[in-house]
């Protein structure tokens, strides 16, 4: 029997290809909360349904598993394929930490954190764009990246409390972050409002940040880009974004390459592209012309004998660098022939000359001038 084609991950959480990451986040919740187990015990439909929300949650939340999906469809993130690897409920440990790690626990004991500490949360992910030249893409280079990130208060060390000022225990949900409301025949566990999360509670907020214990940084590094990198390349800086909650690491920050348009050459793929023009005596006797690299130099090309409008002139090895491989792409001329629009009196009589030596004047000129 053919084997049944997944479903599209944007169908499955009913957002377009172009939502945000908050859009995606709002319907993984909506769509989950309609088939969770909790809510639907016993419906063999909904538990599957709940692994196919939970599936496209995990590849469509990621920027680099996003990034290959678009690009290869399921292709790109499956094992089979040499993409991320599939959905493996096994890697996060149960569905508790899955959900409860969107949902801040809403359902209650039913899964996410049962009690103690505040679950540790990491860090937002965070992406900046990088703008480069051609002849820079080339060669590859070390840039200085600069953004804005959460970082620890400076003044508090991520305490939130003045100095000398006492930290205690939340009492409206005990230490724990989040506390419960029943409604009807659900238990709601939900943020608790007090401490925020935290589970604890400071005399006097340190008023660098007013108690939050983080604050907005202007950060800047330097970022090593491969030569023969194209536009849309993403690097991923380990530990570069934002610092996580209750002793959560950090999110990653990923750096996406854009390639400016070259004055005069065309990038296609590994390859580079270039127009040349030559004359017709070159055209027809052939000869040698002299042609710029993107390395800022000049090569000598021979024209061949005979070299029509259009034909394409290959110079191996003088293309972009292949990203991560060896060896660079070719430089591909396009000859163009330059037919002069008012010929001199001179010229004139010297191509009537060998109109009639090739057997026909208008023919010549109607290729000539056409």
């Amino acid at each position: 029997m053919p084997t049944a084609m997944k479903e599209d991950y944007y169908e499955v959480l009913g957002v377009s290809r172009t939502a945000s990451e908050s859009e995606i986040k709002s319907a993984y919740r909506r769509a989950a909360m309609k088939c969770h187990p909790d809510r639907c015990p016993g419906d063999k439909d909904a538990e599957e349904r709940f692994k196919k929300v939970n599936e496209a949650f995990t590849i469509l939340s990621d920027p680099q598993k996003k990034q290959m999906y678009d690009q290869y469809g399921h292709d790109g993130v499956n094992s089979g394929a040499g993409g991320f690897g599939g959905f493996n409920a096994s890697g996060f440990g149960d569905v508790s930490d899955i959900f409860g790690s969107v949902f801040g626990d809403i359902f209650g004991g039913g899964f996410g954190n049962r009690g103690g500490k505040p679950r540790a949360q990491r860090g937002e992910d965070l992406k900046v764009d990088v703008d480069l030249t051609l002849e820079q893409a080339y060669a590859g280079m070390e840039k200085e990246v600069k953004y804005h990130r959460v970082e620890r208060c400076n003044v508090c060390g991520g305490s939130g409390a003045e100095e000398g000022s006492a930290v205690k225990t939340c009492r409206s949900c005990n230490g724990r972050g989040s506390v419960v409301y029943q409604q009807g025949f659900f238990s709601m566990r939900q943020t608790c409002p007090d401490c925020g999360g935290k589970g604890s509670v400071v005399e006097k907020p340190c008023k660098a940040c007013r108690g939050s214990g983080v604050e907005r940084i202007k950060e800047s590094i330097k970022v090593k880009i491969p030569s023969g990198v194209r536009t849309g390349v993403t690097l991923r800086v380990s530990n570069g974004g934002d610092i996580g909650t209750n002793g959560g690491g950090y999110g990653d920050l990923y750096v996406e390459m854009h390639v400016q348009e070259h004055k005069i050459f065309k990038r296609e793929g590994d390859h580079l592209s270039i127009d040349a023009t030559i004359t017709y005596p070159q055209a027809v006797l052939g000869g040698s012309i002299k042609v710029p690299t993107i390395e800022g130099k000049e090569v000598d090309v021979d024209i061949p004998k005979g070299t029509q409008f259009g034909e394409v002139l290959k110079m191996q090895g003088c293309g972009m660098p292949k990203l991560g491989k060896k060896g660079f792409g070719d430089l591909l001329i396009h000859v163009k022939i330059d037919v002069p629009k008012k010929p001199t009196a001179r010229q004139k009589e010297l191509l009537e000359e060998l109109a009639k030596e090739t057997g026909g004047k208008k023919s010549l000129f109607e290729k000539l001038f056409d």
